[in-house]
């Protein structure tokens, strides 16, 4: 996901309000509730990006279906309705967690496997991660069968690829020389 320059922007703006208010790490699990909102629906996520549908109407189905968050979450909503920019929700919340996560030395490892990663394979590669990395670490897992076995381990800039599929590839550029 691209992130706009005014959801970068959007999403200081509330971090900055939410640490002045001391309420950073509520409006934190807003923003992931949006974000997981509205990747899991797409019908929301067309409801969001539609100009038909009028500001009016977006800001009170948000008000409905978000009714229990914070004060800074129903200001965005607003602030979104009055600049009519409701499509760019989901990134400002995708971008506020990963301000919050930097804020907080947090960083997030992604993992790619074949399979979903079991809780005692995630604790090994949390382990090996601590030998790389001195900072708290999340994991977020994809599954790609195409890798066949595995994993593909991505931190910040940095790639580790341990696949199946990566191998095969070296060896195939191997006897082609």
């Amino acid at each position: 996901m691209v992130m706009s320059r005014a959801a970068i922007r959007y999403a200081k703006a509330i971090l900055e309000i939410a640490i002045s208010n001391g309420n950073a790490n509520k409006v934190n699990d807003d923003m992931k509730s949006i974000v997981d909102s509205v990747h899991g629906s797409g019908e929301l996520s067309d409801f969001l990006s539609n100009p038909i549908i009028s500001s009016e109407v977006k800001i009170n189905a948000l008000s409905e279906v978000f009714a229990s968050v914070q004060s800074e979450t129903k200001s965005l909503f607003r602030l979104l309705h009055e600049n009519k920019r409701f499509e760019i929700l989901a990134p400002i919340a995708t971008q506020f967690n990963t301000l919050f996560d930097e804020m907080n030395g947090v960083e997030v490892a992604k993992v790619t496997t074949a399979f979903p990663i079991t809780a005692d394979l995630e604790s090994k590669i949390l382990a090996k991660i601590a030998t790389i990395s001195d900072k708290k670490i999340t994991i977020e897992n994809s599954v790609d069968p195409k890798i066949i076995g595995g994993f593909i381990l991505r931190i910040g800039d940095k790639q580790y690829n341990a696949s199946v599929a990566n191998r095969l590839q070296e060896l195939k550029r191997e006897f082609s020389n």
